[in-house]
């Protein structure tokens, strides 16, 4: 994973799609170190935290699986659409210039095809783009090296299906140092699609370091933890202690039988609570710090909606710890919660609507006019929000174009 002497890792500055769902065409730019989506049930959320699920599934288990199970074209190419699916990011690597990654997909015969993937990037100011990966429908070249410019030769390198990525193939070989961090970048990613009820089973014993995308081996996580990390169990617990009144440790038992029992330890009682027994909230808030806790952070993360299950007024304070974690890992977070928005600045935040035609529209709440000068004149971007000063995002309201707002008195 690519990362320099201080830690940074490569973080996303803009992303494009167009084919996906309801994502027609939907451009964010600017991609701040954490970033909140709101809007309306149905206003494409979901569907662009699925992107980068999405991408992620491509290079952990392929192309075919990761496009059979969203339905394939049928349900995964918006409605009326033309042309392949894309998705485009421009990303940064600590101490390189901006690398732009292309992939377009289609279908043919019920089979997912690459039509278009490359990898380009600008040497200098006022160099020409270069692209030292480019291939399509598994034929293309890639030059190799540190930094491949034009001087490079570009070598054929064919692939032994049109479903195959190339970034994923090439990155597995040192000669492709480039390559292979867009891929480590990618497959390090961790897509939150958390259950509280996964969290309550005993898992097989064992120290594993990541929470799983459902948290169920987050007793695993304690265990690692606490062998290899105690300071920084110690520091979730204490930050656990003054979220949840009364809780005072959290125990992770190997039982006789290999399975892993994770307990919740109350103060003033003498004996622990197993997890299955605990609060929803107290698991979900567990499992939140630890992965924003991780000794070493994925360099993307995504959760959606942390609310559920919380106390309104722990969210501020999560979105705090989430802001503290961005220094280390690129967050994306999904809401609906002006309690968990309060806390964040209208450069972060970008709102969805369906446009007339059915189709995601998004817009940072900075752009929005008016709000700039609310916030400056003190009002919380949360409150703003559920006013209806966005002129966009709100379910009672048919959403079209962000409505002009009064300045701030």
């Amino acid at each position: 994973m690519t990362k320099d002497s201080q830690g940074h890792k490569a973080r996303i500055e803009y992303l494009r799609v167009e084919n996906y769902r309801a994502l027609r065409h939907v451009e964010f730019k600017n991609i701040t170190p954490m970033t909140a989506l709101l809007g309306p049930n149905g206003s494409g959320k979901s569907t662009v935290f699925d992107v980068f699920a999405f991408l992620s599934e491509c290079f952990e288990s392929g192309l075919r699986r990761a496009w059979d199970r969203r339905g394939r074209a049928k349900e995964l190419k918006s409605r009326g659409g033309e042309g392949p699916l894309v998705i485009e990011i421009k990303y940064r690597e600590p101490s390189y210039p901006l690398i732009t990654y292309h992939l377009a997909v289609d279908e043919r015969k019920g089979s997912p095809v690459v039509v278009e993937e490359w990898l380009q990037w600008r040497r200098g100011r006022h160099g020409k783009p270069f692209r030292f990966l480019d291939y399509r429908e598994g034929q293309g070249r890639a030059a190799s090296g540190e930094q491949p410019d034009e001087q490079d030769t570009r070598k054929e390198i064919p692939l032994k299906s049109p479903d195959l990525i190339a970034v994923n193939a090439l990155g597995q070989f040192a000669e492709h140092p480039r390559v292979a961090a867009l891929r480590d970048f990618i497959t390090g990613w961790y897509v939150s699609y958390f259950s509280v009820d996964e969290t309550r089973g005993q898992p097989e014993a064992g120290p594993q370091e990541r929470l799983s995308r459902t948290g169920d081996n987050v007793a695993n996580v304690i265990q690692y933890l606490a062998e290899q990390h105690p300071d920084r169990l110690e520091r979730i617990f204490n930050v656990l202690r003054a979220r949840v009144p009364r809780v005072e440790r959290v125990l992770a038992e190997a039982m006789p039988d290999g399975r892993l029992l994770l307990q919740i330890k109350d103060a003033p009682f003498d004996n622990p609570v197993l997890a299955k027994f605990a609060s929803d909230g107290t698991l979900k808030m567990l499992a939140y710090l630890v992965l924003l806790y991780d000794p070493d952070p994925p360099p993307f993360v995504g959760i959606e909606e942390p609310e559920n299950f919380l106390h309104p007024r722990l969210l501020p304070e999560l979105a705090e710890e989430c802001r503290a974690a961005s220094e280390r890992s690129q967050l994306l977070v999904t809401t609906h919660s002006p309690f968990f928005v309060n806390a964040l600045a209208a450069e972060e935040v970008r709102v969805l609507y369906r446009d007339e035609q059915g189709y995601t529209q998004a817009v940072r709440a900075a752009d929005i006019p008016g709000v700039p000068e609310f916030m400056a004149a003190g009002a919380s971007l949360g409150h703003l929000w559920m006013e209806g000063r966005f002129g966009v995002g709100d379910p009672l309201v048919r959403s079209g174009a962000p409505a002009k707002q009064g300045k701030a008195k």
